[in-house]
């Protein structure tokens, strides 16, 4: 053991040797440059942790807009919701008499046929819904009118070539909007189970065009699909 640490004094003192060369310059040069690298780590440390920061700000910002879009949306649908049911509950069981023409400020009245050479179209409908029926000659509605469920109408005109479109329905709306129209806008609607039919240009001369409308499978007449740009 004693040998041991006779060998190891000489190390010992050579490596004192070899510290105690540094010159004092040398010695404030490695101390500077130790701490502007310790100075360099800080200030990098600290500009990654504020990327971090950041970025989480960034993330936190983008999760409380989408919270407030989501719930933005979600109060906007819910207003619609409550204010479908209000017209809904208003105006479901609205009707119009049999005959009233909600759209004489555009298409004009039902005028009778005092010409000689007269036609008529008559409509009954069915006992499940109420039809607002409408008349087009050349392109343009000629007649139209509002006919209650299990009611009947008749149009008069002078003889020629005509269109019938049927307007299916229930709870009349006044205010509800068409279709943008040359007259304006078309304000006037069902609120619920509506439909709309139509039937192939019908050339009359001197005769009676009858319309059974039955909203059933096999019933006597059963129309062709059509839409409110076509029906208007």
């Amino acid at each position: 053991m004693k040998l041991k640490i006779k060998l190891l004094l000489p190390f010992f003192f050579l490596a004192l040797i070899i510290a105690s060369c540094e010159s004092k310059a040398e010695k404030e040069q490695r101390e500077a440059k130790e701490l502007q690298q310790k100075i360099q780590i800080k200030a990098r440390k600290e500009k990654e942790a504020k990327v971090v920061a950041f970025q989480k700000e960034q993330k936190r910002i983008e999760r409380e807009k989408e919270e407030t879009a989501k719930r933005i949306k979600r109060e906007a649908k819910l207003k619609k919701e409550r204010e479908e049911k209000a017209i809904y509950d208003r105006y479901i069981n609205n009707s119009l008499r049999t005959g009233a023409t909600p759209y004489a400020y555009c298409f004009g009245s039902n005028n009778s046929c005092s010409d000689y050479g007269c036609s008529q179209i008559k409509v009954t409908t069915p006992t499940n819904s109420d039809v607002l029926v409408t008349i087009k000659k050349n392109g343009k509605v000629y007649r139209h009118a509002y006919i209650n469920a299990n009611s009947s109408y008749t149009f008069e005109f002078p003889n020629g070539s005509y269109q019938t479109y049927f307007y299916y329905g229930k709870g009349w709306n006044p205010n509800k909007v068409m279709k943008k129209t040359d007259c304006g806008t078309l304000k006037g609607g069902f609120i619920a189970n509506e439909h709309f039919g139509k039937d192939n240009l019908q050339t009359l001369n001197n005769n009676i065009l009858e319309y059974q409308l039955i909203l059933e499978q096999n019933g006597n007449f059963s129309t062709k699909p059509s839409n409110s740009e076509e029906a208007f």
